[in-house]
């Protein structure tokens, strides 16, 4: 009996803890609170934006280059011996003007070539009235042989005259008539040697001339290797005159941008004359130097004198040559020094102004695409034709239009239809606006 009532008490200590659990429970899910419903929000992604422009664009392809003079005149001593003057500016680097005398040789030795040369032409006019008054002589000898011959003659058929006396008389018109020839023969030679003594004296003359030299145009003086009293012989090079009325700088352009120049030009009738005679205005450039000086950089207008005469064929480029006129009368102390040679220059090489064209950044175009942010400020990519590249610029053909906003924030990943928070990036945008040519 005793064992059966410990049994039911045991069971009746595991309900109250059921209980307990169970009211727990019902309590905890009576102060739940029901789930609410949470809206999805879209996250615009930050981008920056410039527009579109719509410019009236001069395409420019540039290039780098040495100034050189135009023209370059080599002091040669074209006769041997002792210099005797100099210019009192006759050094490396001085600038000397026209027709001033540079040097002058010793000119005595060809004086007295110049002295003999017209000596001996008057000895050959004495000469020639010489043999001119003995020919007279002569011929009348000729004649009065001729007679006494002839008289012989006759007396001989009637035989007074001897056969000695025929011969003598024959023999005596025989050495007249030689010697009239002779004196013939001297007389026409003369003009012959009129000939030779007058280019005798003519290149005396010129060999007296060439002992003073003069420059033949404003130059400035380089590799001096001569002074005075020095003994020059003929052909010895003495120094070079570098042209300082015009320079000329070689700049090597890609054939690629140099085709920029030309797009929407009409077409021009070429011909061989316009090419020889108008390269110039044929082509239309507008050639620019310019020369980095640290914190300023100076410029010149220049113009386009012509190609070269050969392509490079490992980088496609071609030689353009542009002239600087009259580089000193263009100098501002401090701002724009005088074009010297030797200095290295950018050379910038402007085309037609084409109007209208649309451009955007250069790096606004991935792989032929353009992301562009539409009204409802979404992700759009657009394909795109590029008509071609400047700088820091693209000339889009199709594709595009004026004022359309660009994205030039890269985009990982670029989904089209992505929302988009646009900001305006004004540099950039005030350098698309400047690109608007200012010659119309």
């Amino acid at each position: 009996m005793v064992k059966l009532n410990t049994s039911n008490w045991r069971k009746a200590w595991i309900i109250p803890p059921l209980v307990i659990g169970l009211a727990f429970f019902m309590f905890m899910k009576s102060g739940k609170q029901t789930p609410q419903k949470v809206e999805d929000h879209e996250q615009a992604r930050a981008v920056r934006i410039v527009k579109a422009a719509k410019v009236d664009l001069s395409p420019m392809t540039e290039g780098y280059g040495v100034v050189q003079p135009a023209r370059v005149w080599t002091a040669v001593a074209q006769v041997s011996g002792r210099i005797i003057e100099s210019h009192h500016r006759l050094r490396n680097g001085e600038l000397i003007e026209k027709d001033k005398v540079l040097f002058k040789i010793d000119p005595v030795d060809y004086e007295l070539n110049v002295a003999t040369a017209k000596a001996q032409l008057a000895e050959l006019e004495v000469q020639e009235k010489n043999a001119q008054a003995s020919l007279t002589i002569e011929k009348r000898n000729q004649s009065i042989a001729q007679r006494e011959l002839i008289r012989l003659n006759k007396l001989a058929k009637k035989g007074t005259a001897s056969q000695s006396q025929r011969d003598e008389a024959e023999r005596t018109t025989l050495q007249s008539k030689a010697a009239v020839q002779n004196l013939e023969n001297t007389l026409a030679l003369i003009p012959t040697q009129r000939n030779v003594l007058q280019a005798k004296l003519t290149q005396a003359k010129r060999d007296l001339a060439n002992t003073t030299v003069v420059a033949p145009f404003n130059l400035k003086i380089a590799s001096l290797a001569m002074e005075k009293a020095q003994y020059v012989p003929k052909g010895q090079k003495l120094f070079e005159g570098d042209s300082v009325d015009q320079v000329e700088i070689v700049t090597q352009v890609p054939i690629s941008s140099l085709r920029n120049l030309f797009i929407g030009r009409e077409d021009t009738q070429v011909s061989l004359d316009s090419v020889t005679h108008n390269i110039g205005e044929l082509t239309g450039f507008k050639p620019a130097i310019e020369l980095d000086m640290g914190s300023h950089v100076a410029s010149w207008q220049a113009r386009f004198v012509r190609f070269t005469d050969t392509v490079d064929p490992q980088t496609r480029t071609i030689g353009i040559v542009v002239a600087v006129d009259d580089p000193l009368e263009q100098v501002k102390p401090g701002f724009r020094p005088p074009l010297s040679k030797g200095m290295f220059v950018r050379v910038v090489l402007t085309g037609h102004t084409q109007t209208g064209r649309i451009i955007i950044p250069r790096n606004a175009v991935r792989g032929g695409k353009v992301y562009v942010m539409n009204d409802q400020q979404r992700l759009q990519q657009r394909d795109v034709d590029i008509l071609f590249n400047q700088e820091q610029i693209s000339v889009i053909s199709n594709g595009i239009s004026a004022s359309e906003s660009i994205v030039v924030t890269d985009l990982i990943p670029a989904v089209d239809g992505m929302l988009l928070s646009a900001s305006n990036d004004e540099a950039l945008q005030r350098y698309l606006d400047s690109q608007h040519s200012s010659d119309n």
